[in-house]
Parts: structure tokens; sequence; C-alpha cells
């Protein structure tokens, strides 16, 4: 008896780790509005390009932010057109925090609009005291628990449904950072919104992903319901000029290639096995 009580608790707590899928804790997603104000406003007091620029083809500047005895690093790029043969435009980093904020899955870093030597571009608050995807394969670090596991797989899937959606072709391991207590921030969202057919005619990730499937096996129902009342007024609404008509339109063709996936997968597993 005593083990079949422990086996339901653990089952119980996984369930409700599983379940917390926003990656920012509820302080940082209560202070985003102030973070957004302070890198709007405060004084820029140092900058320098400190990556490489293999690993960071858009030469993002580190700035330092000071106002009212706080500091904090940023992030600035004002990358534009096709500097690297691959349409760029920071003005989707700002539309992919927008879109994440309205869609309530709290795992983008505030981003605003901010004028650096004159010239504005996106400007995202570095949190800090996370490692990237690539640090922690090469490490070979892993989730102590199997709740932490399992709650990764679904933040996992999240990530894969949120770049279908915003047609996001530039994730890699650099992109994805991980806190200390495994949740999940994602970062670099200015090579994405594309217009061409091959974003509009399937998805970056699904059943046929090569060389292996990239599922969006499970997703959280309030997600998907937020997924299927969009519409092109209330992502205008979200993310003001920086997302053309044409890629607003582009968004919402994606949006239905994600529910049309989700539905078979439904009708195959049942709702209960894809939608929590």
């Amino acid at each position: 008896m005593r083990k079949i009580i422990s086996y339901l608790i653990v089952l119980l707590l996984t369930g409700l780790f599983c379940q917390a899928w926003p990656q920012l804790t509820p302080e940082q997603v209560a202070e985003r509005a102030k973070w957004e104000e302070f890198l709007e406003t405060a004084e820029i007091v140092g900058y320098d390009q400190p990556l490489n620029p293999r690993d960071a083809v858009t030469e993002p500047w580190k700035l330092t932010l000071k106002k009212d005895g706080v500091t904090m690093y940023a992030w600035w790029k004002n990358v534009e057109g096709r500097p690297k043969g691959f349409p760029d435009n920071w003005k989707w980093e700002i539309a992919a925090y927008r879109l994440d904020k309205y869609l309530g899955l709290n795992m983008i870093p505030p981003i605003v609009m901010k004028r650096f030597h004159g010239d504005r571009g996106s400007c995202s608050l570095d949190y800090g005291n996370t490692i990237t995807l690539r640090q922690k394969k090469a490490q070979d670090l892993k989730p102590s628990s199997g709740a932490q596991v399992a709650s990764l797989n679904r933040v996992t899937y999240l990530q894969r449904a949120f770049d279908n959606l915003i047609a996001n072709s530039d994730r890699n391991e650099g992109d994805v950072l991980y806190t200390k207590d495994w949740r999940m921030i994602l970062i670099d969202h200015s090579r994405a919104f594309y217009t061409s057919k091959k974003y509009t005619k399937k998805l970056l990730f699904d059943d046929n992903s090569k060389p292996t499937p990239k599922l969006m096996r499970r997703l959280p129902r309030a997600f998907v319901e937020k997924l299927r009342s969009m519409n092109s007024a209330t992502i205008k609404e979200a993310v003001g000029e920086y997302l053309t008509d044409r890629e607003i339109e582009c968004v919402l063709i994606r949006r239905d290639l994600i529910i049309e996936n989700l539905n078979k997968r439904i009708e195959k597993f049942g709702e209960a096995a894809v939608l929590y």
C-alpha cells in the first residue's frame, strides 16, 4: 500500500510540474513592464561585441545599462536585409517577444526598440546565469529528476510549435538557454516571419522533419485555444509596427497548419494524449 501511495504522489507531482509550462518565473513575468521601461530609458554606460562572429552572425552589441542605481546588461542588434545571405531583421526580434507575451508562453526575455549610435534596433534584457544547449551537451549536463525531464520534453514541443508559427528557420543550440533549475529561455529571433512558399506550405518541425521527426507531441490546451482564436486584428494589436500585413497573413497560414497537424494527432491518439 505504501508503494502504491508513493507512486501516486510521484505521478501527481510530476503532473503538476509538467503543467507549469511558462518558463519565466512569476516574478519575472510580473516585472516585465518594469524591465521594458528600463531598457527603453536607461543610460548606455558601456558597450562591446564579445561574441565570436561565427557564433553570432548578427554581430550583436552587449550594452551596459544604468538607471537609478541599477545596472543590467542587454543585447542590441540592428541587422536588416540579407547581410549573411539570409533575410534578417531586428524588428522580428520584437515581434517574436510580443507574440510570446500574447500567447502566454513567457519564454522570451523583455525586448524593446532602443536607439544606439543613432540607429534603431532591438534591445533584449540579459537575465544571466544561463547556459546554452550547446554548452549543456558539451558538459553532458542532465536534469536530476524524471519530473524535470518530462517538463523539458513538453517545453521542447512548445518551442517547436512557436518556431513553426513564426517560421524561425535559425533555431540552433546557441539560441536555447537553460537556467539552473532547468527552465528553457529562447533568444535570437531575427531570422523569422518569412513569407515565401517554403515557409507557408509546410511546417519546419513535424512528423516529416529530416533526419528524424520533430514532433509537437503534447501541447497546453490554453496555448492551442489561443492559437485558434488569433486573427489579423489581434496579431496586429499585439505586434504593432513590427510585422507587415503579409507577415501577419503568413503567421495565420502557419497557425492553420499547426492546428491541422494537431487535429490529426488527436484523431489518432485521442485529445487527452495530445492536449493538457
